[in-house]
């Protein structure tokens, strides 16, 4: 056989095992800024999980910021293969401002598109010195909280909806009440960060603050990181904190990856993902996962954005818009 012709061969036998071996897949994904260690060990167990399924090798990056900052970065050219955000407003506006999506996205998946989820709740320092166990506490002169800025964080949202919540349940149909409590609590923030993981830095490196506001799971991370410094209070009336996720039709088409988003998002829903999520203190709904870490998460009154707000829609128009409530309420402090 001429020597070109056994080179033919020769290489045709190497795709080939290459080819058995499996192929190196790549995909990114955008989250939002506190789920980066999340996020770290899910990639890890997926990426076995992928290998075992289909022999294929995954390489994942990730793309970490606030949730509302990732979606304008996507819609501006951010080829992200998935989203992991922490607010359905977000990836609603990669439909309505960039067309990168169906409208009829959070139908696809179970649960809204929602894997998990969490709620609001406070870090304390240790002893709870100041004696913080509920919404109205937050509002007395001798507290300073930090939390995120609503403007720029889905996180931060959250937070002044459930204390909206909180209100509104305390307080009924007196617009007014309801009103000066939000403006008292907004009062009282020292620091607005532009994220929850920034508001996690300002309360524990930089020492600022009686009390931070940021999701359940976060706080539960910090405490069980630093044993004994720190203290978690969970309101019992609170805010419905869904996680939404979606692949973005537009760009794994692009990328060729359709089928590895599809399937790096519905594996968030098994056993096995579930007990992660839990480990890493979110709520899940997969009922043997629930019950194995009943004791860790408190029975709370969790009110959807419906029954606060009326919609996503008419919380962001009326409330988190240039000049909206948020604003003035703002201004009366």
């Amino acid at each position: 056989m001429k020597t070109w012709i056994k080179g033919l061969v020769a290489g045709a036998a190497i795709l080939s095992a290459q080819g058995a071996l499996g192929a190196e897949r790549q995909l990114l994904n955008s989250s939002y800024d506190i789920a980066r260690e999340l996020f770290a060990a899910y990639n890890e167990q997926f990426k076995e999980y992928w290998l075992e399924k289909t022999g294929d090798t995954v390489t994942i990056d990730q793309s970490h910021a606030g949730s509302s900052k990732q979606a304008q970065a996507i819609i501006q050219g951010l080829k992200a293969d998935v989203v992991t955000f922490n607010q359905v407003t977000d990836i609603n506006i990669l439909h309505e401002r960039g067309q990168l999506i169906p409208e009829d996205w959070a139908e696809r998946l179970p649960n809204n598109s929602s894997p998990y989820y969490s709620t609001m709740a406070y870090l304390v320092r240790k002893g709870n010195p100041k004696n913080i166990e509920n919404w109205d506490d937050l509002v007395r002169e001798d507290v300073e909280l930090v939390m995120p800025n609503p403007k720029t964080s889905g996180n931060g949202r959250y937070t002044y909806l459930a204390a909206l919540g909180y209100a509104q349940e305390t307080f009924g149909d007196d617009q007014e009440k309801t009103d000066q409590f939000l403006a008292d609590l907004l009062g009282r923030v020292k620091v607005f960060d532009s994220g929850g993981r920034g508001a996690t830095t300002t309360f524990i490196e930089r020492g600022i603050g009686d009390a931070l506001l940021t999701f359940e799971s976060e706080v539960l991370n910090i405490a069980d990181r630093y044993p004994g410094e720190y203290e978690v209070v969970t309101p019992k009336i609170s805010f419905l904190a869904e996680f939404p996720v979606t692949w973005i039709d537009e760009y794994v088409e692009q990328n060729g990856t359709e089928d590895l988003a599809k399937g790096y998002l519905t594996h968030l829903y098994s056993e096995e993902a579930q007990r992660l999520l839990a480990g890493f203190n979110y709520r899940v709904h997969d009922g043997v996962v629930k019950a194995e870490f009943s004791d860790r998460f408190p029975e709370v009154t969790l009110l959807p954005v419906s029954e606060i707000a009326g919609s996503w829609e008419n919380a962001m128009e009326t409330h988190f818009a240039s000049g909206g409530k948020l604003d003035q309420l703002q201004r009366r402090r």
